[in-house]
């Protein structure tokens, strides 16, 4: 592959666009679980509920913070790497990117200092509604970038004057047809990378001996939560996949490396889809499976490769990001599953299970960065779908200048991201401040009867 700047400026933006959702993933959904605890401590008085909330809120500012500076950074790409995407969409995405920061950022960044720092200076209700602010702006920044983002996969609502974008229907751009499913999938991506990180963290709090009530009730509350949300995930995942067959049919026929438009299509579990011969090498295939799936129709018929020569994106990666998020998806599934059947079976969980649990707790992260590589792999080769190339909008910097930038970046997303694990680590590591009521307030019955797997993995 020549690295020339259109290369380098792609693969620089996939590098900052995968670094960056790793935080949103997190703060978003995290963030009404904290809401959730703080309500139930003003409902309930129990302290472990509180404990539970301050222990995960210093997650959650670390996590915010990270999300931001590299938002920043890829807000600067726009002007360095992709001038021409300002110069012939700036119409749209200037006001929608201006809305996120106006309705959202603002809210989030002065209510944060209140979910911090205002325990002892404001009443507990007045904490509890900042927080609620601080969810619904994380809320309302997911609203405004993911209808830019779904406008660009299905662009509706404009006209193109002398090459540039002009909004006819503001209606129409920011609830274009993927919104609805793009922002419903993504929330519960949020809520269920949240659900495996607080899950897998205190497996691993339980593991090291360091957990205490706080840590038992997270773990309840993560596992169902995750239970009853991988289901609903995999539900409105079909119907995006619905959305998407009507809308964008290379992006589903690149996922299924479908290169012959046919009935009953095939699903294709794993194989080596092959650009240049058009055939999927070593494929282990379910008939008919992709067209019942995709059409409801048995003998539904499916696009293929063919009809979109020059105009799909690249099979390979598309194909595999697809099975990674499925994958991890059914993983997810089985895992939280298996917990919530122990929990309700056995009121405990075994140390074989916590085990495999606690590296379940960066399986969000997978699943959503598989999910975003379909999304903006699949899009390719169009910035906008079907009317503007990315081609058409990169800069022509000098390749030795994107190659050195590129290698800063990396290293410093190298740097940033080994400190959020090794963040995590030290605060997993650290004996909760739950463990007090122990001794302080005794542990009440659904926390007395999870103490056994602490003995267990002893």
């Amino acid at each position: 592959m020549e690295l020339d700047p259109f290369v380098l400026s792609r693969i620089q933006f996939a590098a900052n666009i995968s670094f960056h959702i790793l935080f949103p993933s997190i703060t978003i959904g995290l963030c009404w679980f904290l809401l959730f605890f703080r309500i139930q401590y003003l409902r309930s008085g129990d302290k472990s509920w509180e404990y539970a909330y301050f222990s995960w809120v210093k997650i959650f500012a670390l996590t915010f913070a990270l999300g931001v500076v590299s938002g920043i950074t890829m807000s600067f790409q726009f002007g360095t790497n992709w001038p021409g995407f300002m110069e012939r969409v700036g119409n749209i995405a200037g006001p929608l990117l201006g809305y996120e920061v106006l309705t959202a950022f603002f809210m989030e960044a002065s209510f944060l200092g209140i979910m911090l720092f205002g325990k002892d200076k404001v009443s507990d209700r007045v904490h509890m509604i900042a927080t609620f602010l601080v969810a619904i702006g994380t809320t309302f920044s997911a609203f405004w970038i993911l209808s830019l983002n779904s406008w660009m996969q299905t662009p509706v609502g404009y006209e193109i004057r002398d090459g540039v974008f002009f909004a006819t229907d503001w209606w129409a751009i920011v609830f274009n047809p993927s919104f609805p499913y793009r922002m419903t999938h993504m929330l519960i991506a949020s809520l269920l990378t949240s659900a495996f990180m607080i899950a897998g963290i205190s497996a691993w709090r339980v593991l090291k001996s360091s957990d205490g009530p706080s840590t038992w009730l997270l773990l309840r509350v993560s596992l169902i939560s995750a239970a009853l949300l991988t289901p609903l995930q995999i539900f409105v995942g079909d119907l995006h996949g619905l959305n998407t067959l009507e809308h964008q049919p290379a992006k589903i026929a690149a996922m299924e490396a479908i290169w012959e438009t046919e009935k009953g299509a095939p699903f294709t579990l794993i194989g080596l889809p092959n650009e240049e011969t058009r055939t999927t090498d070593y494929a282990i295939k379910i008939p008919k499976a992709a067209s019942l799936v995709l059409t409801h129709e048995i003998d539904g018929e499916l696009p293929g490769l063919d009809q979109f020569e020059g105009e799909h994106p690249p099979v390979a990666l598309v194909f595999w990001s697809f099975r990674v998020m499925v994958g991890m998806g059914c993983l997810m599934l089985l895992i939280s599953w298996i917990g919530c059947y122990q929990l309700w079976r056995r009121k405990t969980l075994g140390k074989t299970y916590l085990m495999a649990l606690a590296p379940m707790g960066f399986s969000g992260w997978i699943a959503v960065l598989a999910g975003w590589w379909v999304t903006e792999i699949g899009r390719q080769p169009w910035v906008v779908y079907g009317v503007l190339r990315a081609k058409d909008v990169v800069a022509n910097h000098p390749p030795a200048v994107l190659v050195g930038s590129l290698t800063g970046y990396l290293a410093l997303y190298g740097f940033l991201l080994v400190a959020y694990i090794g963040a995590l680590n030290y605060l997993s590591s650290k004996a909760p401040r739950s463990a007090v009521l122990v001794h302080e307030y005794g542990l009440n019955s659904s926390d007395t009867d999870s103490r056994p797997a602490t003995q267990e993995q002893k």
